[in-house]
């Protein structure tokens, strides 16, 4: 169910259990306080952490890299369902979970472990429009401590375009996905959709899965997922992870969830730069947004 989405840790950037082990030891050290060489050490770990690494061209969180051998040899079961999106693209710890797992990843199609592949696993990829994808994560790269300082508004709008992001180029990542879409089991939502008619869009997910859900059950779904609702949820806000980590007074983890607030963020010729590159970017592809 929609409530239920989750992620595998080494792909998502905002668990925080192995990928973090370093940092969470670190706040949580019992005895003396470390020596000046140690802090230097561990300041200096953490730092390198915060730089994004290439793997094939993508650049990705320097804890993702370190664990590539492990991510690429994930033994997917044939019942996953994958849920799938670049970073902020609106959807909110498969360790010892029994079947069906419901993972969780911000990989593009190329760098995905081969055995999703093999066994035929189900995906639900979520596509949000790139100006509000832009700006969602322009506010959560301010916050989150584990990532680079985004600079200013102007100086991330060039780093956006450019694809020099954590996951790499959000046009590469979403034609990716839309490309394969007819040729795997995948269902491809757009953000927009969800948030005007979710209790269509949840029922697409349910068909998807060979699901049948009640009204009562399926209103409760729709009341419990809403943006509001999650805002509100310890278990979804992050408002427990760390101030060191993720600095929700600089902005919070769930911010507005709105469409259409990169008209709040856009110069007019921001805009029609931006309009240009996305004309060049997605020449050739079909997949059309509601909001742009």
């Amino acid at each position: 169910m929609l409530p239920c989405f989750l992620g595998m840790h080494f792909m998502c950037p905002l668990t925080l259990d192995q990928n973090f082990g370093l940092l969470i030891f670190s706040w949580n050290l019992k005895g003396p306080p470390l020596s000046l060489q140690d802090s230097m050490a561990l300041a200096t770990a953490l730092e390198a952490q915060l730089q994004l690494r290439e793997v094939a061209g993508i650049p990705l969180q320097a804890s993702t890299v370190d664990n590539w051998n492990q991510i690429q040899n994930f033994e997917a079961k044939p019942d996953d369902l994958l849920i799938c999106t670049y970073p902020k693209s609106g959807v909110e710890k498969a360790n010892a979970m029994p079947s069906p797992r419901i993972l969780r990843t911000h990989l593009p199609t190329q760098l995905l472990p081969p055995s999703f592949w093999e066994n035929n696993c189900k995906f639900l990829y979520v596509a949000r429009n790139a100006k509000d994808c832009m700006v969602s994560y322009y506010h959560f790269q301010r916050m989150n401590q584990m990532l680079p300082d985004p600079g200013t508004w102007e100086e991330y709008f060039e780093t956006f375009i450019s694809g020099k992001v954590g996951w790499g180029s959000w046009y590469d990542h979403v034609k990716g996905w839309w490309e394969i879409k007819d040729r795997y089991q995948i269902l491809f939502l757009f953000y927009e959709d969800i948030k005007q008619d979710p209790k269509h869009e949840i029922q697409k997910v349910m068909q998807f899965m060979g699901k049948n859900l009640d009204e009562t059950v399926l209103d409760k779904i729709v009341q419990e997922t809403s943006f509001e609702k999650m805002k509100e949820n310890p278990m979804v806000n992050r408002s427990t992870v760390p101030k060191s980590i993720l600095d929700q007074s600089i902005s919070p983890f769930m911010r507005k969830g709105t469409v259409g607030d990169w008209k709040n963020h856009f110069t007019v010729a921001q805009n029609e730069r931006f309009n240009e590159i996305y004309r060049q970017k997605m020449e050739g592809s079909s997949i059309n947004f509601t909001e742009l």
